[in-house]
């Protein structure tokens, strides 16, 4: 019994596709495939959509990031561009800027009207040595360019300092600022009064000396080189202009502080006089 009920089981299952393969076949000839199909397609999109829109909500922010991504690294690289093209441009104007500097130390150089008629070694400035109290730099010429020591320095507007060491292609120059340097100096109208003028070191003002109590002394007014017999410097040679000026801690002399006329923090270019106290 059981192996005839297991022998029918294949000519049914037989017979119920042949069954579907005719209604297929007859549903396709009818056009009503299509509609079968189609219902099934609605049916299963009506079935997904919720599952569809979900997996978009998760899709289109990754695919929107991915693609800001890639965006944002390109304008990552445009403006690292553009700020190398600004730094370089910037490099170039402080290169311009300093070129155009040096000319113009350059160019002063060669019209000094108070050296006169004596000669002058142009020297480029190689070194800045300052502390508290000393200041000095270090030129490009020395005793083979005629540079000897004592010899004043120059630069455009006025003294800078004096030689205080000359090797045979370097020197080393005294700046007027140097707690070491004091120079005789002469202000006020012609025949003018007789003072010092004295360093206190790198960045600090100078202050004059010698001038009595009750002398007019006005801001701005110009103290230059006396020019006396023996004396280190040449004569008329601007030193400083007068910052402020006050009665004394005492009724003998004035308190005077005073600039240097030359920005002797931005040298590129001096010039040596040659010139001693026994130059005609």
């Amino acid at each position: 019994m059981a192996k005839a009920r297991r022998s029918r089981r294949p000519r049914t299952t037989l017979v119920i596709l042949v069954l579907v393969s005719v209604t297929i076949i007859t549903l396709d000839a009818r056009g009503g495939f299509g509609r079968l199909t189609s219902g099934v397609k609605s049916v299963a999109s009506d079935a997904f959509a919720p599952v569809r829109s979900a997996v978009d909500g998760v899709i289109e922010p990754v695919g929107s990031f991915l693609a800001g991504s890639v965006h944002y690294g390109a304008v990552r690289q445009q403006n690292q561009k553009l700020r190398d093209e600004i730094n370089r441009l910037k490099l170039q104007g402080a290169q311009a800027s300093q070129a155009e500097a040096a000319m113009k130390q350059l160019s002063a150089l060669l019209h000094l009207p108070w050296i006169g008629s004596l000669q002058s070694v142009p020297s480029q400035v190689v070194n800045y040595n300052t502390s508290n109290f000393a200041s000095t730099i270090d030129i490009n010429t020395g005793r083979d360019n005629g540079v000897q020591l004592g010899m004043p320095v120059v630069a455009a507007g006025g003294l800078v300092g004096k030689v205080v060491q000359a090797n045979h292609h370097t020197s080393t120059v005294r700046l007027i600022t140097d707690g070491a340097s004091t120079i005789g100096a002469v202000f006020g109208t012609a025949p003018g009064s007789f003072a010092t003028v004295t360093g206190q070191g790198s960045g600090r003002p100078l202050v004059a000396g010698l001038v009595p109590a009750g002398t007019t002394v006005s801001p701005g007014e110009l103290f230059s080189t006396s020019g006396l017999n023996g004396a280190v410097f040449p004569a008329a040679i601007p030193i400083a202009r007068v910052i402020r000026a006050r009665g004394g801690v005492n009724s003998a002399q004035e308190s005077i502080v005073l600039q240097p006329v030359v920005d002797l923090s931005h040298l590129r270019y001096v010039a040596v006089v040659q010139w001693g106290p026994s130059t005609p």
